[in-house]
């Protein structure tokens, strides 16, 4: 007797739970490879930490009011911008870390562009501490086609409404 014999339903469950697995990571795999290739290509720098985050929600919570375009970009945005304001005017010490941190949750939630992974921005700005075109490469043009191939990818291959809204 096998494990689905045994609990009704069960085999049902894990089909669905793998297959649901294998199109979420698929999705992932295939954005985050895209972001590498375009870098390898372009010599500029499209991938970040928090990029990885991203993808989860993208791809396992299409529907989350987390994985729309407008919070993607917005959150990204907002907290990298909160890192760099909090790094050029107090400088980089235990407080201001936190400070940073806070800010970008903050702006998030005042905006109405909450995504989570963006959280971890201020503090790979304030550690780092990148040159200012960090906001243009990787940041926005990493979060454009994040989204573009998010559309893409969830209307297209697998036929889903997505977004279920822009801005």
């Amino acid at each position: 007797m096998n494990l689905s014999e045994s609990v009704p339903g069960r085999g049902r469950w894990v089909i669905n739970r793998l297959g649901a697995g294998l199109l979420a990571g698929g999705g992932a795999a295939l954005c985050i490879s895209l972001l590498a290739a375009l870098q390898n290509w372009q010599s500029v720098v499209l991938l970040m930490a928090p990029f990885g985050a991203t993808m989860v929600i993208l791809f396992v919570l299409p529907e989350s009011p987390l994985a729309q375009p407008r919070n993607i970009i917005g959150g990204h945005l907002l907290t990298v911008l909160a890192g760099f304001l909090v790094q050029h005017w107090l400088g980089v010490d235990v407080f201001t870390l936190g400070l940073a941190t806070g800010l970008g949750v903050f702006l998030m939630v005042l905006t109405g562009t909450t995504h989570p992974p963006a959280g971890a921005n201020p503090l790979l700005i304030m550690l780092t501490q990148p040159a200012f075109s960090f906001v243009l490469t990787p940041v926005l043009s990493g979060v454009a086609v994040i989204v573009l191939f998010g559309v893409l990818y969830h209307r297209v291959l697998l036929r889903r409404r997505y977004p279920l809204r822009w801005f």
